[in-house]
Order: structure tokens, then C-alpha cells, then sequence
């Protein structure tokens, strides 16, 4: 792809960037209608928007097209956490909601998985296929061709979550007598300080895990010597096994410790997790060989995905109902800088700090490190007001 677009590591890290950025900022009007209309009307139609739009990207045939057809993709999957955030709000009782949202976010991280090892596949097949020549668009290149067959699936099976049960809506609960965006605000304002040692926090673990995930594959091509097919499918299948632990493991201990009664538990189980990321991390760069890699790359993977889980989880429990689908979203808007810029500052470490093939280690143990750290202390200190706000939540909160 960089050869055939004339582009570098950089420029490719912000194919996801852009992704990133139009995934947050769609998110907030879309988190608007999630919190008043059919949750799973508007999933469906983003779901056959954003499958629409990854076809796009494989028939474009400059570094503008795919630049521009990526943010339909963003715009697109924009519409599924807000909506599910709703959804899985009024469909469990809310001391379960964040272990419920875990087992979520576990989906995307399997889904992530076998999206490498079905692109690794794709991508074996056409390198050694005939070349497929489309009328208009002409000869399909093997990055484009995997686009397009990994994207035609989901314009089918948008239709099969319009089968879903859409659940009774909880009863809107004021907080201070207000009503509508004067409410959102109110909450905000209530709950500041939660608020942003919470999404500064966890967007510092996101951003390490985005960048990490994102360069995996180049780790494996260029510090190892395989195949970028066999990597794909290689790191895939660790992703599908152990990616989803992590989440659920910190969704474990966050429910054990809120059995115990401490009501900063959300946020101490999200910070474990960053701590066992950069431990895991580092041991991967001693690996003697690929057979050791692929071993270290298990409690990695498990301990880089780990606060995706809870750091959703841990908001509906101390939001009203009716607030919680826009929430998530500002969320989003804010995890938008791990995702929009993760990858692409990996991208400029390998090119201009680290050059040459090993620089993108480096570049994974600086960000992990640099990043790790800093979200860490900022959950540490950010439990004592979660725990008011959780305080606070239990005195309109219903089971």
C-alpha cells in the first residue's frame, strides 16, 4: 500500500488517525439520537455504512481517495458504542454493567482478531491469484482486493441486528431538577474532576494499546523476517485467544472489589491493568526468536486491552439513563486522541527516532512506557472522586 500510494509510515498511521477523529466527532449528534430513538435502527444502518465504506477503501486509487473513504468508516462505526452503551444500560441491572460492557468490548477485540487472520487469508489468496480487474475501476492490487472482500460480509449482515430485542427504556432520573443539554451539563459539573482524571487516564492506556496493536504485524515483518500474510494470521490468532482476557480480567477484579464495598473499584481495576501492560511489553523485546515472541505476545495482548472494558463500564454506573449514550460519546471524543494518534506517532518514532528495521520495537517500548505511566497516575488519583461520584449515583440509582 505505501509503495503503490507513495507514502510512509506516518501517513499510513493516520489512514487510522482520520478514522479515529470522524469516529468521536459523529459520535456526539449520534449519541443524541441513541438516547431518544431506536438504538438498534441506527446501529444497523452504520454497520452497512461502515461495511460500504471499507469496499470504498479498496477502490480508491490515491492517498486523498482512501484518506476521505476512511472517514466514512469512522463516521460509520461511530454509531455502535453510544448505542450500545444505551442499550446495554437498560438491558442489565447497574451493578453488572460494567462487567456486561467488558464482555462487550471483548466483541471488537475478537472481531479484531479474526479480522487479521481473515485479512491474512485474503490477503495470501490474492497475492497468488489472477488479478481481479473491475469495469471502471481496472486491475485491483492485493491491499485493495482484501478491502473490498472483507467489507462486502457486513452489508449483509446489518440486516441481522434488526432482530435484536430493543429493551424498555429506564425513567429518566434528574439530578438536579433539570432537564435536556441543561442536565448533560449539570452532570459535568457535578462530576468534574471524575470526569477528567477518567478520560485522561484511560486515554493515555488506549493510546499505548492503539499504537501497539496497530504496529504488531511490522513488528513481526521487519524484527522477525515473516511474511506479512503469516504475521497477520500469526498475530491474529493470539488476538482472538488472549486479547479478550484482559478486558475480562480487569472486569473481575473491578466486580470483586465493589462486592468488598470500595467504590472506587472501576478505576483501581483499570489502573492495574495499565500496570501489568508495561511489564508484558517489555518482555517481548527479549524474545530470542519468533516462537518466543509469539509467546510474550499472549499477556501482552491480554494486558494492552485490558482498560478498554472497563473504562466504558465504569461511566454508565454513575450517569442517569437517559445522559448515558451521550456520555459514552464524549467519551469517545476524547479516546479519539488515543486512536487518532497512537498510531501515527509510532509511525513517526519508527521513521525519525528509531530508524531502520528494529526501530519499531523501540518505538513500542517508548510509548508504552511513556504513556503507561502517566495513565496510571492519573487514575490513581482520579479514584477518591470516582468514588464520591459512585456515592452520589447511589442515591437515585435503581437496580
Amino acid at each position: 500500500m505505501k509503495e503503490d500510494l507513495g507514502v510512509g509510515d506516518t501517513e499510513i498511521g493516520w489512514l487510522y488517525g482520520v478514522f479515529a477523529l470522524f469516529y468521536a466527532v459523529a459520535a456526539v449528534p449520534i449519541a443524541t439520537m441513541a438516547d431518544l430513538k431506536s438504538r438498534k435502527h441506527i446501529i444497523a444502518i452504520g454497520i452497512f455504512l461502515w461495511s460500504l465504506m471499507t469496499i470504498a477503501c479498496g477502490l480508491t486509487k490515491s492517498y486523498l481517495q482512501i484518506f476521505i473513504a476512511r472517514i466514512g468508516v469512522g463516521v460509520g462505526e461511530a454509531t455502535l458504542s453510544p448505542s450500545t452503551t444505551s442499550l446495554i444500560g437498560d438491558y442489565f441491572p447497574r451493578r453488572d454493567i460494567p462487567l456486561a460492557l467488558s464482555i462487550f468490548q471483548t466483541g471488537p477485540i475478537i472481531g479484531s482478531g479474526i479480522a487479521f487472520v481473515i485479512g491474512g487469508v485474503v490477503l495470501d489468496l490474492v497475492q497468488n491469484a489472477e488479478p481481479l480487474v473491475l469495469p471502471f475501476f481496472g486491475a485491483m492490487k492485493a491491499w485493495q482486493q482484501t478491502f473490498i472482500y472483507v467489507g462486502l460480509p457486513g452489508m449483509f449482515l446489518a440486516a441481522f441486528f434488526l432482530l435484536i430485542r430493543e429493551p424498555v427504556r429506564r425513567p429518566s432520573v434528574s439530578i438536579d431538577g433539570s432537564t435536556g443539554n441543561a442536565e448533560l451539563i449539570a452532570f459535568y459539573r457535578q462530576n468534574l474532576k471524575t470526569i477528567i482524571f477518567h478520560h485522561l487516564g484511560f486515554v493515555s492506556l488506549v493510546l499505548t494499546g492503539y499504537a501497539f496493536v496497530f504496529w504488531s504485524v511490522s513488528f513481526f515483518v521487519r524484527v522477525h523476517g515473516l511474511e506479512a500474510a503469516q504475521a497477520s494470521q500469526a498475530f491474529g490468532w493470539i488476538f482472538i485467544f488472549f486479547g479478550p482476557l484482559g478486558p475480562l480480567f480487569v472486569a473481575w477484579i473491578a466486580k470483586r472489589l465493589t462486592d468488598r464495598g470500595h467504590h472506587d473499584a472501576n478505576i483501581t481495576a483499570g489502573m492495574i491493568g495499565g500496570i501489568l501492560s508495561i511489564p508484558a511489553v517489555l518482555l517481548i523485546q527479549v524474545a530470542p526468536n519468533v516462537t518466543w515472541a509469539y509467546v510474550f505476545y499472549a499477556p501482552a495482548l491480554m494486558m494492552v486491552n485490558s482498560p478498554f472494558g472497563i473504562a466504558s463500564g465504569a461511566l454508565p454506573v454513575i450517569t442517569p439513563p437517559h445522559l448515558r449514550a451521550r456520555v459514552a460519546a464524549v467519551y469517545m471524543l476524547m479516546g479519539a486522541i488515543g486512536m487518532m494518534f497512537g498510531p501515527p506517532l509510532a509511525g513517526a518514532f519508527n521513521e525519525h527516532i528509531f530508524p531502520g528495521q528494529d526501530g519499531v520495537r523501540y518505538s513500542m517500548v517508548t510509548m508504552t512506557v511513556f504513556f503507561g505511566v502517566i495513565g496510571i497516575v492519573l487514575l490513581w488519583f482520579g479514584r477518591k472522586h470516582y468514588a464520591e461520584s459512585m456515592i452520589r449515583a447511589e442515591s437515585w440509582a435503581e437496580d
